[in-house]
């Protein structure tokens, strides 16, 4: 199995814009990561395999719409 892609999110596989992996790609600086002010819920968490926990972020998509549910 291929390791996680950290630029994308694990859930859906869209891009995540992760400000942390966008520095660490580029080189360059980012503002803080827009997940900083997000409250990502244990069902959430969960949802999340295990082979990619802390390896890559859930994208803004994802965590608004579990928010909603």
């Amino acid at each position: 199995m291929p390791a996680p892609d950290p630029s994308s999110c694990p859930l859906c596989g869209q891009a995540n814009r992760c400000a942390e992996e966008i520095a660490r790609a580029t080189g360059q600086a980012q503002g803080p990561c827009w997940c900083t002010q997000v409250d990502f819920g244990a069902d959430l968490l969960a949802r999340v395999p295990p082979e990619a926990r802390r390896l890559a972020c859930i994208c803004e998509a994802c965590a608004r719409k579990a928010a909603a549910q």
